[in-house]
């Protein structure tokens, strides 16, 4: 799926700034209580100037706006940005025919017109017209538009790769598809609406939040509206009887007060998250499931794929009863010329670097290649000489052991050993024959992928807990397990350990995480807190995951953890350094508004003492406040969209970072930038 790079683009910016005046609506206003009173504000402002006009209500009426616009674009470049995304799925959302297959006819449809269950036939260069399962064939498919990858890939009946997508396109032979999804609520339908936004719902952390500054903001109303009668009633104690305190000048007070910086932000960030899934192909069902992903305590993680390669590969040829290791290494390679699968021709490419070995050394008019099968567990080759045949095999141990004592061999405790000792290093040994002697063991081994130690040591760091799940035997796992350095493995495992593993640890409050693609891990992708669903799969998988991974790629898992965990960072830094701001604020704008409360023979109040950062004038500190408060929000734009620095560190630490930097840095900032903007605004008589 196309992306878009740039934080900010010429269109993107132009686009935002149209729909900033846009959400001017109340009705849209509303939804954000913080933002709703300081448009509320805007409103009573400005009204007040036209009716009693003055360049400093016109100033502060001006900067009011710009704060509630500022604060929508936020919002509006948040969005835009996943739109945008949306653009290259629109462009498949075309109506298609399709060949309705009726009993033993085809009908040519409109896709609008299919409905669930409806059989469909796609050969090469048809689109394919719905949301479905291949029920009958094979065929190569391009879903480049949605996934950005250039490579068809396999789509077959049965199995965990039948589910097709609407839209993508047959490139080669035939496939009959079962229809699963309606028009109108295909999987791209979804992909769409979810990329711009439209079915965005808060977050439950979001909500709190939202309740919170809520409260805050209610607070600091009550305490405002307190402040006019106060005056008043001090006045007639203070030989200055003039009033400072206009509804404007409250206004404004108000607006500084409450928590405006993150309460412009908070929609931005939200978005940003699932836009910055969608930058990895990874399309998020809900805000609700990238929230729960950075609060995720256990991550369930499949072997195969994952953990590691995906593919056992031939490392070491290990010779028994004396033969010499480049004859078995030749057996080896002969027995492995016809198997296609990655062990085969691991055990090729390890005879040809070791041991020079060559096609061109054997006659291949002599061969007859025994094809490898689930029921013998063997595969092998049969060498026509002169006056005997060669009968070559390799599989599994208890298969060649099976073969050799059948054929009047003898399967040593040397080998016996052998087998034991490769198998309980985590390796599958598979041992070769020839006719009825054992001539060694191929050692297979699960190659765990570069740095991905590391990585779950980072996650140990935040108190994740890692759960590998594989199929294999409890001594193959647990070799891999402390080779990888997860916490715990579930070996031999089935679809019901899989759900039951998640349930117990859901009942002991914790959060949980896992990926699948089968109609196996349905049940399991639909209990996890955190669902992630290849592509690839099944469409019950897909259905039952809260995220899919357009790439199909397992490790994405301990991405979206990291991205759940950097938009609740970004959250709380930013909630940290807003309520640090308003702290400084208050040094700036409540000694201009009482500065000449308690005044004596037009000296200054004893209030003006708080005035530590020296503002020329009340008017000056209150614009300068208000317009701080406008630019700041714009300014932290790129960090709610970007997210601050991701790092694996404990909650703890995390804290006391945003403390240092966020809230000491909101401390000082708001100083510093009134400051700047008190002289400005002097040394250019604005106000």
């Amino acid at each position: 799926m196309k992306n878009t790079n740039a934080l900010f683009s010429k269109d993107l910016i132009l686009r935002a700034i149209i729909d900033s005046f846009k959400k001017l609506n109340p009705s849209k206003q509303i939804k954000n209580p913080v933002m709703f009173i300081v448009f509320i504000g805007s409103v009573v402002t400005t009204i007040i100037t036209l009716y009693q006009f003055s360049g400093f209500n016109l100033q502060l009426s001006i900067w009011l706006w710009f704060t509630v616009l500022f604060a929508n674009f936020s919002e509006a470049i948040a969005e835009g940005r996943g739109k945008a995304q949306a653009q290259s799925l629109k462009k498949m959302r075309t109506n298609t025919f399709a060949r309705l297959l009726m009993g033993d006819s085809e009908t040519k449809v409109n896709s609008t017109e299919l409905n669930i269950n409806d059989i469909v036939i796609c050969e090469a260069g048809d689109t394919i017209p719905g949301d479905g399962e291949v029920v009958e064939g094979i065929a190569s498919v391009d879903e480049s538009a949605i996934t950005g990858e250039s490579a068809p890939v396999i789509r077959e009946s049965g199995g965990d790769r039948s589910a097709v997508t609407g839209g993508t396109k047959v490139i080669s032979d035939k496939i009959i598809v079962r229809i699963t999804s309606k028009a109108g609520d295909t999987f791209l339908d979804k992909m769409i609406a979810l990329v711009e936004g439209a079915k965005r719902q808060k977050t439950p952390n979001e909500i709190a939040l939202t309740i919170l500054l809520s409260g805050m903001t209610i607070i600091f109303l009550l305490a405002v509206v307190t402040l006019k009668p106060f005056e008043l009633y001090a006045l007639n104690y203070s030989s200055n009887n003039s009033s400072t305190i206009t509804i404007p000048v409250l206004i404004s007070l108000l607006v500084c007060l409450i928590p405006t910086t993150i309460g412009g932000l908070l929609s931005a960030i939200g978005i940003s998250g699932i836009d910055r899934l969608t930058k990895r192909n990874i399309i998020a069902k809900s805000g609700k499931a990238v929230e729960a992903a950075g609060d995720v305590d256990v991550l369930l993680l499949d072997k195969t794929g994952t953990i590691t390669l995906g593919n056992r590969m031939a490392t070491e040829f290990i010779p028994v009863n004396k033969v010499d290791i480049r004859i078995l290494a030749e057996v080896a390679y002969l027995s492995s010329l016809a198997d296609e699968t990655p062990e085969g021709r691991s055990i090729v490419v390890l005879a040809k670097e070791h041991f020079s070995i060559k096609s061109k050394h054997f006659n291949p008019n002599n061969f007859k290649f025994i094809e490898f099968s689930a029921q013998t567990k063997m595969s092998g080759i049969d060498i026509q000489e002169e006056n005997s045949i060669k009968l070559i095999r390799k599989g599994a141990s208890s298969a060649i052991k099976n073969y050799v004592k059948e054929n009047g061999g003898d399967f040593s405790e040397e080998v016996e050993f052998i087998v034991e000792q490769v198998a309980k290093e985590g390796s599958t040994p598979l041992v070769v024959c020839e006719n009825n002697k054992v001539l060694g063991i191929i050692k297979l081994k699960d190659i765990v992928k570069s740095g991905i130690k590391e990585r779950f040591e980072q996650l140990r760091k935040m108190g994740i807990t890692t759960v590998m799940i594989t199929g294999d035997n409890p001594l193959t796992a647990v070799s891999i397990a402390a080779e990888a350095g997860v916490d715990d493995f579930i070996a031999e495992a089935s679809p019901e350990d899989k759900l039951l593993r998640i349930k117990e640890e859901q009942a002991k409050g914790r959060l949980v995480a896992m990926i699948g693609d089968g109609t196996n891990d349905a049940p399991a992708l639909a209990q996890a807190d955190v669902g992630v669903a290849m592509n690839t799969g099944t469409q019950a998988a897909r259905e039952a995951g809260n995220m899919v991974d357009l790439d199909s790629n397992p490790t994405k898992l301990i991405e979206v953890v990291e991205i759940g965990k950097q938009l609740l960072m970004t959250r709380g830094a930013l909630t940290t350094f807003s309520i640090a701001n308003d702290v400084a604020k208050y040094f700036a704008i409540l000694p201009a508004i009482f500065v000449s409360l308690y005044a004596v023979n037009s000296e200054k109040g004893v209030l003006s003492t708080l005035n530590i950062m020296g503002l020329t004038s009340p008017e000056s500190a209150i614009l300068s406040s208000i317009i701080f408060n406008a630019l700041i929000i714009i300014a932290l734009i790129p960090l709610a969209l970007k997210g601050v620095n991701y790092k694996a560190e404990s909650a703890n630490k995390v804290l006391q970072k945003n403390i240092l930097i966020y809230g000491l840095g909101g401390l000082i900032i708001p100083f510093l930038g009134i400051k700047l903007i008190d002289i400005i605004l002097n040394l250019f008589n604005l106000v």
